[in-house]
């Protein structure tokens, strides 16, 4: 069975309530409270996002979150209770899309998921045929797929949706704002959530991330993805 949402976190009433308020506004979302609950949910079952604690009574949600992106390329919202920026550093370097903290707004997540589901649902009913090239950055856009130098690249869905942004308006200054509006579709991301992807995408698609010759930081304003900068 197809779900919108996956919750998974060991707080049983906090996971059962914001399932069931998911539910209510026609987000479907099932909750399980464990690793093995995860693991055994996809062996019959599938979802388009998932919501996933750190702490887990059987296990690491840091270390779940690296199984999946091994297998499967989804939108994680990591939510937790820790809200050091090390967690929230170490969540979106292993792959997680955006960090929200508890005690969260059920509302304010609510329509977080919900941007979020509209966005790559968006992205696949785009025509998205083409092939993006520059030098030696290629982007299949159908198959949501990057290669350098004909080496293919991981990307988590958020880093490949960014970069697609970038590249398909290049050469001018991008504010932060327009990238918040445009790739997240929520106000509510912060600037270290944007800071983190950019890192990620600079060390995937430049030959010296430190001095990044296709992604320029426009100080204080945003970026710019300037096109026959790389190799």
């Amino acid at each position: 069975m197809h779900y919108d949402c996956l919750i998974i976190d060991d707080e049983q009433v906090l996971a059962d309530n914001t399932c069931e308020y998911f539910n209510m506004f026609d987000v479907k979302t099932k909750a399980v409270y464990s690793k093995a609950g995860a693991l055994s949910f996809f062996e019959e079952d599938d979802t388009s996002l998932i919501l996933l604690d750190i702490n887990l009574g059987d296990g690491s949600g840091f270390e779940l979150c690296k199984h999946i992106r091994s297998t499967m390329n989804l939108p994680i919202l990591f939510v937790s209770a820790r809200n050091t920026d090390d967690d929230k550093i170490i969540a979106l370097n292993i792959g997680g899309d955006d960090y929200v903290e508890k005690p969260y707004s059920l509302g304010v997540l609510l329509a977080k998921v919900k941007v979020m589901l509209r966005r790559f649902g968006t992205m696949e009913e785009k025509d998205v045929s083409d092939t993006f090239e520059d030098g030696a950055l290629s982007i299949d856009k159908k198959n949501k797929t990057v290669t350098v130098s004909g080496e293919p690249r991981k990307l988590t869905s958020m880093e490949f949706s960014l970069l697609l942004y970038l590249v398909e308006n290049p050469n001018r200054l991008i504010t932060k704002a327009e990238l918040f509006d445009n790739v997240w579709k929520d106000k509510f991301t912060s600037d270290g959530t944007l800071n983190v992807h950019i890192r990620k995408l600079r060390e995937a698609i430049e030959e010296d991330p430190k001095n990044p010759l296709r992604i320029e930081t426009v100080w204080k304003e945003g970026y710019k993805y300037v096109t026959g900068a790389g190799k």
